[in-house]
């Protein structure tokens, strides 16, 4: 409480932490307006329109684009390719991660080599995935298996690290077991940085697919933007990169709800 004229005055209470505030009106309101501004720059030739054509015909270009079923056909492929390389991808990160997290024979051995591989830009592998592999799926599947790999298992076993010891020894107190522990207190402490690396990751996985396709592909969202770039359709070029965009939203939105359902216990 605050003395003020000799007269304490109460203080609300504060102790709710910092809640966050679904203001999903905002985002809509930000994407109009800039389409607006994109209209309108466009319409009166302040952007060239072989810069960033006006917005309609990028409307058109993906019309076309659903018309002819390409769209399916593109997306489709890709999809195969994110979908098996980031899942593998995943599941072997955190498997690997909670190993070296829980275990210093495996961490003694595994750490370094992580640690090695991690800062490669995978990309530059794709020629040697390309020998390895072949041109066709496998080594654009392995691409983003060997992408989205090191990043999970250096933020499973650095999110096992950051776990509160008090806890683990307040565990050990009431005679838990040592797989108990894991499962009700390493696990669900260590689960919030997880899943915010698994957001990055999809992200990781999407540029990677696209660099690949780039490159190896005649099918695929990446390639193509590589055809519409080489014929100079940039409104085709634009169409692509909303679809990609798209992608992003829908991989943030499903691990956003993956979050908030085994994270519940974050807003009591």
């Amino acid at each position: 409480m605050n003395k003020k004229n000799d007269k304490y005055m109460p203080i609300s209470f504060r102790g709710g932490g910092f809640q966050y505030k679904n203001n999903y009106w905002i985002s809509p309101i930000v994407f109009i307006i800039l389409l607006i501004l994109w209209h309108i720059g466009s319409s009166v030739g302040f952007i060239s329109n072989l810069v960033l054509p006006k917005p309609s015909e990028v409307i058109i270009a993906f019309h076309d684009l659903y018309i002819t079923g390409d769209l399916y056909l593109h997306v489709g492929a890709s999809l195969k390719r994110l979908i098996l390389g980031w899942t593998l991808g995943t599941i072997f990160g955190v498997t690997l991660g909670f190993l070296i997290g829980l275990f210093s024979t495996i961490r003694a051995g595994l750490a370094p080599i992580v640690a090695a591989i991690f800062p490669v830009p995978k990309i530059a592998l794709l020629p040697l995935f390309i020998i390895w592999f072949g041109i066709g799926e496998l080594s654009k599947v392995n691409l983003i298996l060997f992408g989205t790999l090191f990043p999970t298992i250096i933020a499973t076993y650095g999110a096992i690290d950051n776990v509160d010891r008090s806890l683990i020894r307040m565990g050990q107190s009431f005679n838990l077991s040592w797989f108990s522990i894991t499962r009700k207190i390493v696990l669900p402490a260590s689960l919030p940085a997880i899943l915010s690396n698994i957001r990055i990751t999809a992200a990781i996985a999407i540029i990677l697919i696209v660099a690949a396709e780039l490159i190896a592909a005649e099918k695929g969202i990446g390639a193509y933007i590589q055809m519409a770039g080489s014929l100079f359709a940039i409104d085709r070029l634009l169409a692509g990169v909303i679809i990609l965009s798209c992608l992003g939203l829908i991989a943030n939105w499903l691990i956003g709800f993956a979050e908030r359902k085994l994270l519940k216990w974050r807003n009591r």
